[in-house]
């Protein structure tokens, strides 16, 4: 059996809500609720924070979660499992985001099923069906896929752009828009090749690491789930997802 790691990359300082990994929902750090949730899921084999900040891994020793210290200079998450990767050898990474409170063990699922539909696959992702007003916002990630599942290309912007302020419009003819969540698997050989890779154009005019994989000619497979999330990147997001809590009475696992 394929050994399966998890990965939880954290930076404290993140540009759009600094410190947000260790920011409180309903009494506990943000990073507790993403390894609680995420550790339920039977396909890891394994589940750390990968962190270069001490504060952080302060926080984690204290809720009994594994952590590694990396180096400061990784510019993605996806760096950043990299170099755990030099220490811990695995054949699939999963990357779950740290800003993912609400993650769940069958996002998880979906994409390790995909490795074993697709034995050639390197690296996959999830998408959620959006409304057009979702799909308006910026710090939600959109994808467009081919007819065969695979990742044709992922925007801040929306995309398809289609007419969307043009009136009422047939129903073969509105677009359906997907969000991508925040949640990667990766053979160790495509992890590797992206460590080696510099960040292309559009991964930098984008600010998405998975362009990096794209921009190379490396397949992106992407499975569909009903199970939206809300990443947190605003204080808004923040308080959405602990009135979400609150409302269904979810506890830390």
């Amino acid at each position: 059996m394929p050994r399966v790691l998890g990965v939880i990359p954290v930076r404290l300082e993140s540009t759009r809500l600094p410190r947000k990994a260790l920011r409180a929902i309903c009494g506990y750090p943000m990073i507790a609720w993403v390894y609680r949730r995420a550790r339920r899921a039977p396909g890891l084999d394994e589940l750390l924070v990968a962190t270069d900040s001490n504060e952080v891994a302060v926080i984690c020793r204290s809720y009994n979660i594994p952590v590694e210290m990396t180096a400061s200079h990784h510019r993605s998450g996806t760096d950043r499992i990299a170099e755990v990767m030099r220490s811990r050898p695995a054949d699939v990474y999963v990357n779950i985001q740290g800003d993912e409170p609400m993650i769940e063990p069958g996002h998880i699922d979906r994409l390790l099923d995909l490795f074993d539909r697709l034995p050639d696959l390197q690296v996959a992702t999830l998408k959620v069906r959006i409304s057009l007003e979702e799909a308006r916002n910026p710090n939600h990630t959109k994808v467009v896929t081919d007819r065969q599942g695979y990742a044709l290309y992922f925007s801040r912007a929306v995309i398809p752009a289609g007419l969307s302020d043009d009136g009422p419009r047939q129903a073969p003819d509105i677009p359906r828009y997907y969000k991508h969540l925040g949640v990667y698997a990766y053979t160790s050989a495509a992890l590797a090749q992206f460590s080696s890779l510099p960040p292309g154009e559009l991964e930098q005019q984008e600010r998405l690491e998975q362009l990096r994989f794209l921009e190379n000619s490396i397949r992106i497979a992407v499975a569909e789930t009903d199970q939206n999330t809300i990443g947190v990147d605003t204080e808004d997001d923040l308080l959405r997802v602990e009135a979400y809590f609150r409302r269904t009475n979810v506890a830390l696992p």
